[in-house]
This record gives C-alpha cells, structure tokens and sequence, in this order.
C-alpha cells in the first residue's frame, strides 16, 4: 500500500450516526376525566391533625346544600374517617364489577374504610396502596356529579402522585391551621400540586380562633397567620377561616356534617361562602 493511500485512509473522518431527539414524555398526558363527573376537587393539607377530613366533608355538604351534586371520595387509606363522619359502617355494592357508592344526605360516599374494620390497621406498602387507588377510580360507577371531592392522605406521597396520573383534577383546596408548623408541610403540598399541574384554587384555614362562649370574643389558640401568608404566596384567595367550635367536633362524631346539622350556625354560613367561591373559580 502507497503512502498516498495510508495518508488518505489517515485523514478519513468518522462518520458519527445521527442521533434521533426523543420528545421527553409528559408524565401527566395520560390523566382522564372520571365518567359522569363535571369537576374534581382534592382537599390536601400536607401535614396531618388540621381538621382536613372534617373540612373536606362540609364542603362537599355545602356545595350540596347550594344545589350541588356531590360524591366524596376518601383516600385516606391508612386512616380513613369518612364511614365515622357521615355514620356508614357497612361495604357499598358491588355490581357487575362495579363499586357503587353509598347515598346518604344526597351525597355519594367511598372510602377504603368502608370495606375494613374500624379497629384493623392497615400495613400495606406503597405498591399497594397505588394499586387500591386505580381500582377506585377504574372500577367506581359514579352517578353524574357536578363534583366529586377527594380528601387526600397527609403528604405528598402514593396516593397523590397515583391520582394525579390518573385522573385529571380540576383543583385543590389546601388546608392549614395558623401556626407555622403547620404552614411549612403545607407549602410544601401545594408546591407538589403546582409541579403536576394540578392548580391550587384556595386556601381554608382552619381552627382559625375560639370564640369565648361567655364574652364572644376570639381567641387566637393556635398563634399566626399561616392561611394569609399562603394565600398570599400562592396568588389564590384565603376561602375561609373556621373557628375551633366544640359543636364541628360533636357533629362529626356523631355522623352528622355540621353544615346539614346547624344550618344557621355561624360555621355553616363560612362553608356555604367557601362553597360558592369554588363553584365561582371553577365555572370562570
């Protein structure tokens, strides 16, 4: 072989194959509608012992009481207390392959609690729990509702990111308490909503004051302004502050929503303005 020859052969260029762009996949793109159901809303608060349960059910009686047709969903699974709060302690139906949620107070009813004993504890791992999450939604026959409202678990862990790859939410509802601890686990969920594209509507803050049953006036039990400073962080309005009343606990441990139980209490009156915002944001 020539020098010529090695001189060319040396001087070649590899060819480097081209490389196709892979579009990255949206994790959401797979998110559907549940059949029947106009709007959902997820109740989350991040952090655990904020009344989140108790709000998330007067809500739902709210919006029923303004002319709503309304299911709640409790996702709740590893302490779930929507059978306790609305006073139903038997399984739903189950008819051809379909859940049938339990009607009580013109509302429709699910929770996970409905098909254990209110003594078992739950020991499942997240697998689990994301597979129990699916089959709630795949296998639930809904009737046609203007809302179905979600009361999520503490956190931001499987039931969350199960849901929102499932289905599509039409916004949440987060709420807190005033202290800042409370605040932080709170920031915290609505930050995970706004990385899934799940649009935080409003903030309720609960346990806001206790009212002085002899003098009337509110006393702030629990110090500092977590649900303004949320608000107002996240750009969406404070949608109402409840007062820490013994009759909301009494009510809800009897299985009878204060909203339907007290219907002019001062409690009550907060819910239904809570209500029609939501109902305002969401037809806008």
């Amino acid at each position: 072989m020539s020098k010529a020859s090695l001189n060319t052969q040396g001087t070649e260029k590899q060819q480097c194959p081209v490389q196709p762009k892979v579009k990255a996949q949206d994790p959401w793109a797979h998110q559907a509608k549940i059949p029947g159901v106009n709007y959902v809303i997820a109740v989350a608060s991040g952090k655990g012992g904020v009344g989140k349960s108790t709000v998330a059910v007067n809500i739902a009686a709210a919006l029923s009481t303004i002319g709503k047709k309304v299911g709640v969903l409790d996702l709740d699974v590893y302490g779930p207390s929507l059978p306790m709060m609305v006073g139903i302690h038997k399984p739903p139906n189950v008819l051809n392959g379909k859940i049938q949620p339990i009607e009580k107070y013109g509302m429709c009813f699910l929770s996970f609690g409905m098909f254990v004993s209110e003594n078992a504890p739950v020991i499942w791992r997240g697998p689990l729990v994301a597979k129990l999450v699916n089959q709630f939604f795949d296998d639930t026959e809904w009737e046609s509702l203007d809302y179905l409202i979600i009361d999520l678990p503490p956190g931001t862990g499987d039931v969350q990111l199960s849901m929102v790859q499932r289905i599509k939410v039409s916004g949440a509802i987060m709420v807190t308490t005033p202290q800042d601890l409370a605040l932080l686990d709170v920031q915290k969920g609505a930050d995970m909503f706004k990385k899934v594209n799940v649009p935080v509507l409003g903030i309720v803050e609960n346990m806001s004051f206790l009212r002085c049953p002899h003098c009337g006036k509110e006393i702030e039990v629990f110090k500092g302004q977590g649900g303004e400073l949320e608000s107002k962080r996240l750009g969406v309005p404070l949608l109402g502050a409840i007062p820490l009343d013994p009759d909301l606990t009494i009510t809800s441990d009897l299985g009878m929503p204060e909203v339907l139980t007290h219907k002019e209490s001062s409690i009550t009156k907060i819910f239904l303005e809570v209500a029609r915002e939501i109902d305002k944001l969401l037809l806008k």
